[in-house]
């Protein structure tokens, strides 16, 4: 079993049920204080992680810079999805939502210069198809 697999099914699992979980909450609060209560429980995350590293993270000012953006990213992006979960049903929502790596997959491309080759570009389509057919 490769190295990464481990951990990327046990995000997976956590991913899957941060989209349940959000669900649920925004059934008994508002929005905003799920995203208030989620951000608790990330700080949470975090405090474990940071006393991992004896409390002496890298500050290298670039990747420092990047974290930052990608908690913000995440942040706003955590509010609307619980927005958009509130108003919808989460099984189309969190679909439409799980195609994120698109974005990424384009930006790679057009400013990091990474390749896309024809396999990818099929499952490409192949994942806007399935949101099409997910969102009836």
């Amino acid at each position: 079993m490769t190295q990464w697999l481990p951990q990327a099914l046990l995000a997976l699992l956590s991913f899957g049920l941060w989209g349940l979980f959000s669900k649920l909450a925004i059934i008994y609060i508002d929005t905003k204080s799920a995203l208030i209560f989620q951000t608790v429980g990330v700080l949470i995350v975090g405090i474990v992680t940071l006393s991992m590293l004896n409390f002496k993270p890298a500050t290298d000012i670039k990747g420092l810079s990047f974290g930052l953006l990608t908690g913000i990213a995440y942040g706003v992006g955590c509010l609307f999805y619980l927005i958009a979960a509130d108003k919808g049903r989460v099984i189309t929502v969190v679909t439409l939502t799980a195609l994120y790596p698109l974005v990424t997959i384009l930006l790679s491309y057009f400013l990091l210069q990474e390749t896309i080759n024809m396999k990818q570009f099929l499952g490409i389509l192949l994942a806007l198809v399935a949101i099409f057919l997910m969102s009836y």
